[in-house]
Order: C-alpha cells, then sequence, then structure tokens
C-alpha cells in the first residue's frame, strides 16, 4: 500500500469546495488502495505557472515527503503536462493528479467489454499531451530524402502508436454504440418506459436497484462501485411493466476525458422518460453533490428531463440534516433501500410522473378479450376499473404508442362489425 500525501490550493477563482473535495481525495486514494498519510491546503493568489504551488510550498512537500517516507503525491487538481514534471522533478518521488487517481479508479472497476474500451480511450486522450522526450525536440532525426518513417524519434513513434489506438478505440465504441442502439430500437418495439437511476458516486443507486428489483447487483461502499449498466425489469403497482437502468455515479470535476469516453453509455440518461436522482441524503454535503450531477445531467442534455430526487439513506440522516434539506428540497422523497422506507410511494410516484402527459381513455372490453385487458395493466396505468355483466370498463392512462395499437385493434373490429360481427372493444376518450 503505497504511503500517500494529498494536497490541494485554494486560489482565486478556483473551486470554492477545496475541503470538501480533499475529504473526497482522500476516500478515493482509499478506494485505489492508497494509505493517506497527510492530507494539507495551501492558498496563494493564483496557481503558479511551473510548479502549480509557490516553491516555498513545494520546499515544505518536500519536507514532509522525505519526514513521512510518502511513495506517492497526489495533487486535488488537474495539472498541466509541464506542472507535472516539474514537481516530480523537485520532489524527487512520483506526482499524479486528480484526474488520473479517477483514470486508474475506473480502470481497476470497469468489467464489460465497453467498460474497459471507455476507460483506456479516457486514458490515453490524458496521457497524449504528457509524452514527452529528454533533450531537444526534434520530429525527426533528419531531414530530407530518407529520414521519415523508421527516422522519426521514440517521442513520435509513442505518440503515432497512441494517436493510432484512439482511432481503432473510437471504431470499436461506434460499433458497440450502434448495437446499442438497435437493442434500443428492440425495445422500443415493446414500448416498455425506461426510468434511468442517476446520482453523485455511493449514492446508493446499485442497492436501489436491488431494492425495486429483489436483485443482486454489485452493492460496495466505495467510489464508483459501478461502471457497467445494468437494466431490470420493474413492476409497479398494480401491475406497469418499466425498464429501470443503473448508470455510473457522477462525482465534482468529473474529467471531461471520462464524460467524452462515457458518452454512448449515458446516452441511456438521455434518453430515458424519467430520471431517479439518487441522493446520499445523509452526507454533509448532499446540496453540494445534488449541484454536481445537474451540472453533469446539463453537459449531457438532459437538465430538462423529468426528475425525481431521492433523499437515500433516509435511516442514518440525522434529524437537523433532514430537516434543512427537506426544508431546502421540499419535492424530495425520503428513501432507504436498506429498510425499503419510502419504496412504496416511490414506486406509486414512478407510475404517476410516467403517465402524466399520456392520454386518458375509457376502455370497455369483454371477458373474453383478457389478453388485452392484460397488456392494458402492463403497459399503462389504470385509474378506475369496474365489472359488468358481459363487458369489464377501464379508465387508463396509456403511452401514445399503446393508445395507437388498440386503435389498430378497434378499426379491425369495426371492420368485423361491418361484416355483421358484434364489436367487441370500444375505446373513448
Amino acid at each position: 500500500m503505497e504511503q500517500t500525501i494529498l494536497v490541494t490550493l485554494a486560489y482565486q477563482g478556483g473551486p470554492p469546495d477545496t475541503d470538501e473535495s480533499l475529504a473526497e481525495l482522500q476516500r478515493l486514494t482509499a478506494t485505489a488502495g492508497g494509505e493517506v498519510v497527510l492530507a494539507k491546503k495551501f492558498s496563494r493568489t493564483k496557481p503558479d505557472a511551473a510548479l502549480f504551488f509557490g516553491s516555498g510550498q513545494v520546499s515544505q512537500l518536500a519536507d514532509r515527503l522525505r519526514v513521512l517516507q510518502a511513495d506517492l503525491l497526489i495533487v486535488d487538481h488537474e495539472l498541466r503536462p509541464v506542472q507535472q514534471r516539474n514537481l516530480e522533478a523537485a520532489l524527487r518521488c512520483r506526482v499524479i493528479d486528480r484526474t488520473q487517481l479517477i483514470l486508474d479508479i475506473f480502470a481497476r472497476r470497469a468489467h464489460s467489454h465497453e467498460g474497459k474500451l471507455q476507460v483506456e480511450l479516457a486514458q490515453l486522450s490524458y496521457l497524449l499531451p504528457r509524452l514527452t522526450g529528454k533533450g531537444v525536440a526534434l520530429s525527426r532525426l533528419g531531414g530530407g530524402i530518407g529520414t521519415r518513417g523508421p527516422g522519426e524519434t521514440k517521442l513520435e513513434y509513442d505518440r503515432r502508436r497512441v494517436r493510432d489506438r484512439i482511432v481503432v478505440l473510437k471504431k470499436q465504441l461506434r460499433s458497440v454504440a450502434q448495437t446499442r442502439f438497435l437493442h434500443r430500437q428492440d425495445r422500443e418495439a415493446v414500448p416498455l418506459p425506461l426510468v434511468s437511476l442517476v446520482g453523485y458516486t455511493n449514492a446508493g443507486k446499485s442497492a436501489l436497484l436491488n431494492a425495486l428489483t429483489g436483485e443482486k447487483a454489485l452493492v460496495e461502499d466505495k467510489l464508483f462501485a459501478t461502471l457497467d449498466l445494468a437494466t431490470r425489469k420493474v413492476i409497479l403497482p398494480p401491475s406497469l411493466e418499466i425498464l429501470l437502468t443503473d448508470t455510473v455515479g457522477f462525482i465534482r470535476r468529473l474529467p471531461h476525458y471520462l464524460v467524452a469516453a462515457f458518452r454512448g453509455t449515458l446516452e441511456e440518461v438521455v434518453s430515458a422518460d424519467l430520471l431517479l436522482h439518487v441522493v446520499d441524503g445523509a452526507d454533509a454535503d448532499a446540496a453540494g453533490h445534488i449541484l454536481t450531477v445537474r451540472q453533469v445531467l446539463g453537459e449531457l442534455g438532459a437538465r430538462d428531463k423529468a426528475t425525481i430526487l431521492l433523499l437515500n439513506k433516509a435511516d442514518i440522516i440525522s434529524r437537523n440534516l433532514r430537516a434543512r434539506l427537506t426544508h431546502q428540497f421540499p419535492t424530495a422523497l425520503l428513501v432507504s433501500a436498506v429498510t425499503g422506507q419510502g419504496l412504496d410511494r416511490l414506486r406509486r410516484e414512478i407510475g404517476r410522473r410516467l403517465a402524466r402527459d399520456w392520454p386518458t381513455v375509457t376502455l370497455r372490453l369483454p371477458y373474453a378479450e383478457a389478453d388485452l385487458r392484460a397488456l392494458i395493466l402492463r403497459r399503462g396505468r389504470v385509474l378506475r376499473e369496474s365489472f359488468g355483466a358481459t363487458m369489464v370498463t377501464l379508465r387508463a392512462q396509456l403511452p401514445p404508442k399503446l393508445l395507437g395499437q388498440i386503435e389498430e385493434i378497434r378499426r379491425r373490429y369495426r371492420q368485423e362489425h361491418q361484416n355483421g360481427d358484434r364489436p367487441r372493444v370500444r375505446v373513448s376518450s
């Protein structure tokens, strides 16, 4: 386990939440397998162009590294390549930044083929501008005829290999995205509403997926425990079927390399009919987490998507924090994936929100049409149902696609009636 020193810099125009971010960096380091021996915060007017920190601050860090026998320094910012190189030379130890640490955790956590491709693409995009050579930088060893190709420097060769690999990865990810698009088309042929879980990392999205589906998706008290998409069918009362998708967690200052690499996967968020924004209600910085997630959703073009805000871990939220959050976010639902608190209300609210824009119709079906009634119960939201001598009457909200299917059935039955048969289905608004 690497002995690690963490350091952040508060400066004018910089991130306002340096204390919370530094505490989060400690959890990220633990997730990556490091042991934090010191977390240090410095302040200055602006970052130094060469070292990021001031020369006196770098001297302090060198002393602490030597005394504590630390192997690694992690900076809670994204360093420019020259700053990272200069710090390593001045401190004589390995230096990484926040982005590199998060990329390392993603590399450890990715299990699916697509996840591994996405993480490698993000890592190489981060690495490319950081490839450096020693001595005089020339693109060729010589000039003129006969010096091209094998004559290029090791640095140029490495850069070309990285660029070529990035091209291959993007091509493979486009192929995966096309396959996902075809799967989405197949799914839309049987129009089940899609609900996506989004939220800050370790907010309890996977635990909530398990609680709502009764399944056993991976749940760990670690950051970024889930990177791969998981989609399950959920039945809401009385029998409405939906698809529920768990997505990768967000984090403050999520590296843009990751947002770009995972954009294909995050299309599930953009295409969802409803988002469940899961928040760790027991975290003291829950409000900051909510803001971070909303910012990332805005980058994805999903800022205005219909959303239910969920304050998870209600069983361990302190009384004062609960009062503050419910005052600040009055429409949020308090839930607990562990105890089941609030889940019945959540199920009802999901059905209500999904059906908000669905047309409301009255259907009268003969008892012989039990299959059609079952389809309506699975795909629509039944508001009222009454049973007569020969017919069952349903007042329901139906997705437009399903209503179109029923209209087609009604058209066929009209044709039957014109041929002398009794119409078996009646639909009215």
